[in-house]
């Protein structure tokens, strides 16, 4: 099953709900960046939140950027989404590994690191200055410090699990999540029931891999909810990087800075942080940008 997002809300209007599935795009970052298993889960965990948070977003050109830094030995992880709610990220150091949790588990948590460590979220809705947010980590797991942003940030009571399943061959087995929100005016009835369909569902790794389909996770997990399906629709991970945005990138610099690494290289080889992307550009094409500056 290809990667989506569902959107859904409870009959009564008390409870908002998105679910991800997102083994593809998890797979695909995977494979571009080379993470070992601990940094493809913090990874894959961060794209799939971001990407339902980004696909809550409405407007032509907005954005949103979940950034983690929590101090551990993955140094940054990011992520950033489109309203569609495709997605890119990267970490820090896609090569670290640590030994596995008591539980037999990925120990996402120390990779990641949380004291002292922070998450920010930013949204840029095309407007003069984008909304930024800003908490400290809880436990560097991800979803509980989505959950804990939505609260402190937003005051919007939120749930968030997040999963991502690594076979032995290091690739991904299964990935998604989901978000569930409490609408204004809901109650605590409400409150243990959503409670109550979370602890019943059990993880999302263990959800997915038995069904990859979004919409059934969403059931499974609010079963004691009628459902309205909002909106269904196909993610992926997508960098919109290209050769104009880098030669943007360059003469930005200024003539004196592309003179100085004509001098010292004698070419310029840039490579994109989300798809590693190599984009080249000879002496002749540093010198046409140099004189472009200088005449303009």
């Amino acid at each position: 099953m290809s990667d989506r997002i569902v959107r859904a809300i409870s009959s009564d209007g008390m409870v908002q709900a998105a679910a991800i599935s997102s083994r593809e795009l998890v797979e695909r970052a995977r494979q571009i960046h080379k993470t070992l298993p601990v940094a493809t889960a913090a990874l894959g965990r961060a794209l799939s939140g971001a990407s339902m948070m980004g696909n809550a977003l409405k407007g032509h050109g907005a954005s949103l950027t979940l950034q983690i830094k929590g101090g551990g030995p993955l140094g940054t992880v990011l992520a950033v989404s489109d309203p569609d709610g495709n997605v890119r990220g990267y970490v820090g150091n896609p090569q670290v590994d640590l030994p596995l949790r008591s539980d037999g588990k990925l120990d996402v948590g120390s990779a990641v690191g949380c004291e002292g460590g922070t998450m920010t979220v930013i949204k840029d809705l095309n407007m003069k200055e984008p909304y930024v947010g800003t908490v400290d980590l809880l436990g560097g797991e991800i979803a509980e410090d989505i959950a804990a942003y939505f609260v402190e940030s937003e005051q919007i009571p939120t749930a968030c699990g997040l999963g991502v399943l690594i076979d032995r061959d290091q690739s991904v087995r299964s990935a998604g999540g989901y978000l569930i929100q409490l609408m204004p005016g809901a109650d605590e009835d409400t409150i243990v029931k959503v409670e109550g369909g979370i602890m019943a569902a059990g993880n999302v790794s263990a959800i997915l891999e038995k069904n990859p389909d979004p919409e059934e996770m969403l059931r499974t997990v609010m079963s004691d909810f009628d459902l309205k399906i909002l909106e269904s629709s196909p993610v992926a991970y997508r960098c919109y990087c290209s050769r104009e945005r880098v030669e943007r990138a360059l003469i930005s610099l200024g003539a004196d800075e592309l003179e100085s690494i004509l001098r010292e290289q004698g070419k310029c080889e840039l490579s994109c942080q989300f798809c590693d992307e190599v984009y080249a550009f000879s002496a002749e094409e540093l010198q046409e940008l140099i004189c472009g500056i200088r005449e303009s």
